[in-house]
């Protein structure tokens, strides 16, 4: 009979069936998983997850590639563990968001999660491959969908308007950030290419062409931002609310973060 398939690491199903590693085997020396994971996020900011390998790790660990797999069983589930540990170091204080309006408790913790993003180019990819399921992941919609519908989101536009503005700010890092993101000398020559356009063929974009590429980077984010919020209240103000609707009890915890 043939065995069964397992779960893909990062997946529903692998975060799952996932168990914590025993703190000490015989004959193999105790390790943090935790270090081990920061470790490795470390190597990937330096240089890159393709060039990063469990030797390389190990030695960074003063350990054995042994030791690594008591926690995971290869490099894939090393880059879930990686990819849930980004999105823990996403953390508003509640007290920061007392008092705001849900939009500017979303613009705060929006640009947290995109900060935190900035810090981590060349592990944005991992953000992106899969729906965060993890831990933190867990933590991070629980959280985000509680300040929405404590501010009157229903539960449906609640649960559009946390993936909306996970997949703003995840696509827009990964685009403006990650590995072979365009650079200031890049802008300059689609600028420079723009403005070599036929006019008579291209009117909008040769007029359009600074605006195109001198716009700053954190100026743009929110620029899109703000108009996202913009629809979301419109959607907000315009759905019927069920009086009987259910919603969590209490308030947001002591951090918000998305993911």
């Amino acid at each position: 009979m043939a065995s069964q398939a397992q779960p893909v690491p990062g997946s529903p199903a692998w975060w799952a069936s996932r168990t914590p590693a025993p703190a000490y085997r015989r004959g193999r020396p105790p390790m943090d998983a935790g270090r081990i994971v920061d470790t490795a996020l470390k190597l990937i900011d330096e240089v890159g997850i393709q060039a990063l390998t469990l030797r390389m790790l190990a030695d960074a660990l003063d350990s054995g590639t042994a030791t690594l797999y008591r926690h995971f069983n290869g490099k894939d589930e090393l880059l879930a563990l990686v990819a849930d540990r980004i999105l823990g170091e996403v953390h508003v204080p509640s007290e920061e968001l007392d008092g705001l309006s849900w939009r500017e408790a979303v613009s705060v913790v929006a640009d947290a999660f995109y900060g935190t993003l900035c810090r981590h180019p060349h592990a944005l990819s991992l953000l992106a491959a899969q729906v965060p399921v993890g831990p933190n992941g867990l933590r991070a919609r629980e959280r985000l969908i509680t300040l929405f519908l404590s501010h009157g989101f229903p539960v449906g536009l609640a649960a559009r308007a946390f993936t909306a503005i996970g997949h703003y700010v995840i696509g827009f890092a990964v685009q403006q950030h990650g590995p072979g993101s365009p650079g200031p000398e890049d802008q300059t020559q689609l600028r420079d290419y723009y403005d070599s356009l036929d006019p008579a063929a291209y009117p909008a974009t040769t007029a359009a062409a600074d605006e195109l590429t001198s716009v700053p980077l954190p100026e743009e984010f929110r620029f899109g931002l703000d108009l996202l919020l913009d629809g979301l209240e419109k959607a907000r103000l315009n759905s019927p609310r069920d009086p009987e609707e259910r919603r969590p009890s209490g308030t947001p915890g002591t951090a918000v973060t998305s993911g």
